[in-house]
């Protein structure tokens, strides 16, 4: 319930009853309630921009090394995972997470390395305390080189 305070405080008294499953009794709180929410931007998108193979020497062979080049928009992210799956995107092969310092604009370059040729997806996903953003893209991994 609320009614006018008795002192010359014009303000009103909020009182609020609870029943006491012990006695039957009432607790009654007077005074000002409040609370404080703060709203924050996130991370709203992101996207891959380039996916480019790295050349390697023969004793690197066994790995082909792929740069993608990635974009987001909103708040600055903080940490970076990558999981590589099967080309449907349902088993996940290998996930890799890593912490980023990015400054002024969300451009960023990841490196990741594949074991055998074939055909993956791949989804980058970036983080801050507060939100996340995925992005995914189909590629082709060819002993090298990438489609």
């Amino acid at each position: 319930t609320t009614e006018p305070s008795s002192d010359s405080d014009s303000s009103p008294t909020v009182e609020s009853g609870e029943d006491n499953p012990d006695g039957g009794c009432h607790i009654y709180r007077n005074g000002y309630y409040g609370s404080n929410i703060d709203v924050v931007e996130g991370i709203l998108e992101v996207n891959i921009i380039q996916m480019t193979s790295i050349q390697t020497t023969e004793s690197q062979a066994e790995n082909s090394l792929v740069d993608f080049v990635v974009t987001c928009q909103g708040s600055l992210p903080t940490d970076v995972c990558t999981v590589v799956s099967d080309p449907t995107c349902q088993v996940s092969k290998s996930m890799v997470c890593d912490p980023i310092v990015v400054t002024d604009e969300c451009l960023l370059t990841i490196r990741r390395a594949f074991e055998e040729p074939g055909t993956y997806c791949i989804n980058i996903t970036l983080g801050d305390d507060t939100s996340q953003a995925l992005a995914s893209a189909l590629i082709s991994v060819n002993g090298g080189e990438s489609t």
